[in-house]
């Protein structure tokens, strides 16, 4: 039996979840998410916690034991404290700032960067240079994330560009130069 999958998942109060058509869907305070089960998985609601378990013992089926009680876990969480991700902009003159629905950053290049908040997700810019991705959708505030980095990659000699904040870069020394 899956260590993970088989651990209850409990429902805080003010949550609601529902499972229809092999959909799991959790509403709370944060939000919405849904979540497709997978086949060779049940999931059963039962007075406020969640069990999921696997129709047989099968290779494929153990896999995706546990992947599904942690997607799920991530759906109730997500809806209940939300999911954060914080990034930082590191270099002269590299700067962001929220405007309506769009985030414009300044990144080096010869024009401005700008990205469209995706729904779902909301973007804080503090001081020009943290960057804050908060939703209730664990895997879509992990992916807007990764693409805001994807804008301009930390630097691989003096670190410029966009990181995570908890992020820790190998400089490399360059050139020695010439003696």
């Amino acid at each position: 039996m899956s260590r993970v999958g088989k651990q209850p998942i409990p429902v805080p109060q003010g949550t609601k979840v529902a499972l229809s058509g092999g959909v799991f869907e959790a509403e709370g305070p944060k939000g919405k998410v849904a979540q497709q089960v997978v086949d060779g998985v049940e999931v059963s609601i039962d007075e406020g916690v969640v069990t999921i378990t696997r129709v047989d013992d099968s290779g494929p089926n153990r896999a995706k034991h546990g992947l599904m009680r942690a997607l799920l876990a991530n759906a109730v969480a997500g809806v209940t404290t939300g999911w954060t991700k914080e990034l930082e902009i590191h270099g002269v003159g590299y700067r962001a700032e929220v405007q309506g629905r769009k985030v414009n950053f300044v990144l080096g290049y010869s024009h401005p960067v700008e990205y469209a908040i995706p729904e779902g997700v909301d973007i804080q810019v503090d001081r020009n240079t943290s960057i804050k991705v908060t939703g209730a959708d664990r895997q879509k505030v992990g992916q807007v994330a990764a693409e805001l980095r994807a804008l301009r990659k930390p630097d691989a000699y003096k670190g410029k560009g966009v990181r995570y904040k908890d992020e820790r870069l190998r400089l490399k020394v360059g050139k020695a130069g010439v003696a």
